[in-house]
């Protein structure tokens, strides 16, 4: 059966994680995706932190599997030609460069459409180019403090903290992927391609919005009565840290549980829903709650949250964190386990959905990644290994039309 994408060509000029996880998403899903890297190491990622000498990282790995790579000197007048060609029969091309290293390259968008009226071209930076950091390069930590996440994560009694999730990198690279298969779709309608960009800090601001809402909120009301520092506490004009706090008006918490001295993960996070108040309350075993004034809404219960927390955690004392799940569950309280990586990497239900797979690499093996996070009902996209460093650069200039003698010769020439 065809995939989704087959038939559409990608050039991958992209490294390290924002454009590799867009371009490896398209693989995924049918694109041949063709990752153009320097003859000497390649995407950086290839060497970081590696935990097998002289074998591609899993870093590298995790980011580009189901991709073919080609090796191309771009600064020699045989590598553009090559480039050039890639550019005429591709459909889409993704950069994540530093800013104006494109135009240095001798590729400019205007370049582009000179060779492909029809080409999608997607690009990522950290800002965008009416910022007046345009020119700044931007990584992960980088972006989220740009985005406004690590103002507003961790303690309000300790400083701005950064997500362990890649807010600034995977994420933008998925605000792409929803870029490019729009200009994909828009090109079926008008026959023309168009430039997609996203900036690293833009996708961050989106994932923040509720806390832009706060800003706002706290601006006409001075107080914001679902974070931790209410009643009793002091706000200033600015968004604050809340700590665990539920984002969505929702109180939640993160509770200890049976264990939790000598296991850092031995916890779950514990939500307080308006509607499901009474069924929480015989879950917890704490019936009386139900009909006490101080605890029958979301109002009375806010200045004794913590309290309410306090015993809710002496509940939790004899249990494990699977244990207590598995009670709340049946009451329909919303909680989850917190799951640690290693216990993450061996779930059996999330490999048997395909959300973590095991593939075979040519040098290292077989190791873990991560799957399609998204379910079709037509079709499971199989995740392959990640590709050698130009391991198929002959095949690549073959379809190109090159021959092998000619093909020789840019070897030589090290210019693939």
């Amino acid at each position: 059966m065809s995939l989704p994408l087959e038939g559409i060509k990608v050039i991958d000029f992209t490294g390290v994680q924002a454009g590799p996880a867009c371009t490896q998403m398209m693989a995924w899903y049918g694109a041949d995706v063709l990752k153009v890297e320097r003859l000497n190491g390649g995407d950086v990622t290839r060497h970081q932190l590696r935990d097998i000498p002289n074998v591609d990282a899993l870093y590298f790995t995790m980011l580009n599997s189901n991709k073919r790579s080609l090796t191309l000197n771009t600064k020699t007048s045989e590598g553009k030609e090559i480039m050039e060609k890639l550019i005429r029969g591709a459909d889409v091309l993704v950069e994540n460069f530093a800013p104006g290293a494109m135009d240095r390259m001798g590729f400019s968008w205007e370049h582009i459409q000179e060779l492909n009226p029809r080409l999608i071209f997607g690009s990522v930076k950290g800002f965008n180019d009416q910022s007046i950091y345009s020119d700044i390069k931007v990584y992960e930590n980088v972006a989220q403090c740009a985005g406004g996440s690590a103002s507003t994560t961790g303690f309000w009694d300790g400083p701005p903290t950064i997500s362990a999730a890649a807010l600034g990198d995977s994420n933008s690279g998925m605000h792409l992927l929803i870029g490019i298969l729009t200009a994909l779709m828009s090109r079926q309608k008008t026959g023309k391609g168009q430039k997609v960009s996203v900036s690293m800090q833009d996708s961050v601001i989106n994932l923040c919005r509720v806390k832009l809402r706060d800003q706002q909120r706290l601006e006409r009301v001075g107080y914001l009565e679902e974070y931790p520092q209410y009643p009793n506490g002091k706000f200033t004009d600015v968004t604050p840290r809340g700590g665990n706090a539920g984002g969505g008006g929702q109180p939640g918490w993160i509770l200890k549980c049976k264990g939790w001295e000598t296991d850092p993960n031995s916890y779950i996070y514990f939500t307080i829903q308006e509607q499901d108040w009474g069924p929480t309350c015989d879950a917890i075993e704490k019936p009386e709650w139900k009909n006490d004034p101080a605890y029958t809404t979301a109002a009375a219960r806010q200045p004794h949250i913590f309290d309410i927390f306090a015993d809710i955690e002496k509940w939790l004392a004899d249990k494990t964190k699977f244990e207590a799940v598995n009670i709340l569950r049946r009451f329909g309280v919303p909680c989850s386990p917190v799951l640690n990586m290693k216990e993450i990497a061996y779930d059996t239900t999330l490999r048997a959905a395909g959300t973590i797979v095991e593939v075979p690499h040519k040098e290292r093996g077989t190791y873990l990644t991560v799957g399609s996070p998204m379910k079709f009902s037509d079709f499971t996209p199989k995740i392959t290994g990640s590709p050698l460093l130009g391991e198929h650069s002959d095949e690549v200039l073959a379809e190109l039309g090159y021959k092998p003698e000619e093909i020789a010769k840019l070897h030589d020439a090290k210019v693939i």
